[in-house]
């Protein structure tokens, strides 16, 4: 079962960094993938993410209007907490009375 996100067109909008008309505007143009609920856009996150990265402009809003701006504070600057290549490539040891298989 795939676990799809779906948003608002609000939602969208303030996560993309646009205007909810120009979200409005990619439905009417059909470049966005939605269902209607209870008479609501439900856009899937998939169409939008693939939306935005179409156009420059759209792309650079998302890096300094929508949440792309917040991604530098996300970063694991802590060598404790950062996964390291090392320990994401080795693989468990087996455990005793365990058959891989």
């Amino acid at each position: 079962m795939d676990n799809i996100i779906r948003l608002s067109v609000s939602e969208a909008a303030k996560l993309f960094g646009v205007s909810s008309k120009t979200i409005r505007q990619a439905l009417k143009n059909e470049e966005l993938k939605y269902i209607v609920v209870k008479g609501r856009y439900k856009i899937t996150f998939a169409s939008l993410v693939e939306w935005s990265q179409k156009s420059t402009r759209r792309y650079h809003q998302l890096q300094n209007q929508g949440v792309g701006q917040f991604v530098n504070q996300w970063k694991i600057r802590n060598k404790k907490y950062s996964p390291s290549q090392e320990l994401i490539n080795k693989k468990p040891a087996p455990r005793e009375g365990l058959v891989d298989v």
